[in-house]
């Protein structure tokens, strides 16, 4: 049964669309996932599950969430190997420049357009650093995340596809979650 990783944007943010991660884990459960682990308050579930189009799969777990919390919420889905491989193409970690703290992955649920770079270039203010890899985009943001015109939302915008973030500490321990699959918080 293959190992997934699910990033819902926009939940227990700024009091809205509150979900407990404890009624997270049931509405999983009640779908017929196995092993689900959550990880902090923001929407990060690692979860095994039948083999089905990763698509559909996501398109459940939407429909899921509406009917059991009341809101829609995007679900960003990727599997365990491709999380792994995502990991070993952050093309900044083995930079001893750069501020490891500063490392994020925008996770994009779709293919970019071949323009993404050019189109992302203008919200990049020095010293950041981005590099659009498939479905991802890898940022360097050393003024910090907040601060940055990089955001989900003008992401989004510019290449009209759905985005969320999480930073490099998160990914690293949502890959780690799921390669043990032990349970973190």
């Amino acid at each position: 049964m293959p190992t997934y990783i699910a990033m819902l944007r926009g939940i227990n943010v700024s009091g809205h669309n509150i979900i407990k991660m404890e009624a997270l884990r049931a509405s999983f459960a009640s779908q017929g996932f196995r092993d689900i682990q959550t990880y902090v308050q923001s929407g990060n579930i690692v979860f095994k599950a039948e083999g089905e189009p990763i698509v559909k799969l996501a398109k459940k777990m939407e429909k899921k969430i509406e009917d059991d919390f009341g809101f829609s919420v995007p679900v960003f889905l990727r599997t365990a190997k491709e999380m792994e491989k995502i990991a070993k193409l952050n093309p900044f970690p083995g930079d001893p420049a750069l501020d490891q703290t500063k490392l994020h992955i925008t996770f994009l649920a779709d293919a970019p357009p071949q323009t993404a770079p050019d189109l992302l270039q203008p919200l990049a203010v020095k010293p950041e650093q981005f590099r659009v890899v498939d479905r991802e985009i890898y940022l360097y943001c050393p003024n910090g995340y907040g601060n940055t015109k990089l955001s989900n939302t003008a992401i989004e915008k510019k290449l009209t596809v759905s985005a969320t973030t999480r930073n490099w500490n998160t990914v690293k321990t949502l890959l780690a979650m799921a390669q043990r699959g032990k349970v973190e918080s």
